[in-house]
């Protein structure tokens, strides 16, 4: 039945947004037509291949534990975010007028040149984040859930916190329109 309306719905509008269960974005959570509840916790990257040997055995067994313990459905989603960093090179410019030491305004200079570099054609500059999202229907489950699984992955060394509207709205982004910032429905003064 669901995807019998989904189908007349899609058959009739030309936007992605028209058929989406999303109700609304709140409290870093994704409220759908059917009372679900999207969220989860955004997981800070960490290079493990930087450890010794013995802790990288040690993280990958946590993780591998912590995940099989998870008892509910979830989605693990790795996603670029598009990073600007005007603001950096704008930093380095300021330190390369700021310095007078040939040695140090040359360094400076190959950061600059470096960065120029990243922002051409032939790169694409991204943070890669990483995701994991559930469903729920009741709101007490959904922190139950949320603490676990920041305290989960707090035991195998790894940071997280809850998923921002702007982490959910970006994961959308990524999804329907590859990447792509979009301001469909939005007045711009």
């Amino acid at each position: 039945m669901l995807l019998m309306k989904m189908k007349s719905k899609v058959a009739t509008s030309q936007y992605s947004e028209d058929w989406l269960p999303v109700k609304k974005i709140m409290n870093g959570m994704i409220s759908t037509d059917d009372g679900y509840f999207v969220t989860g916790v955004k997981v800070l990257p960490k290079n493990i291949f930087m450890l010794e040997k013995t802790e990288q055995q040690r993280i990958i067994y946590d993780l591998r534990n912590f995940y099989n313990s998870l008892d509910y459905e979830f989605w693990l989603i790795i996603a670029d975010r598009p990073v600007d960093i005007n603001v950096y090179l704008a930093n380095l410019q300021i330190q390369y007028n700021n310095t007078h030491d040939s040695f140090s305004r040359k360094l400076i200079m190959q950061d600059i040149n470096k960065a120029n570099d990243f922002m051409s054609a032939e790169y694409n500059v991204v943070d890669t984040e990483y995701f994991i999202l559930f469903k729920e229907k009741k709101s007490e489950i959904v922190q139950k859930r949320l603490h676990a699984l920041i305290s989960g992955f707090a035991s195998c060394g790894l940071s997280a916190s809850q998923t921002s509207n702007d982490d959910l709205r970006m994961l959308l982004d990524n999804f329907f329109n590859g990447g792509n910032k979009t301001t469909l429905g939005t007045v711009s003064a």
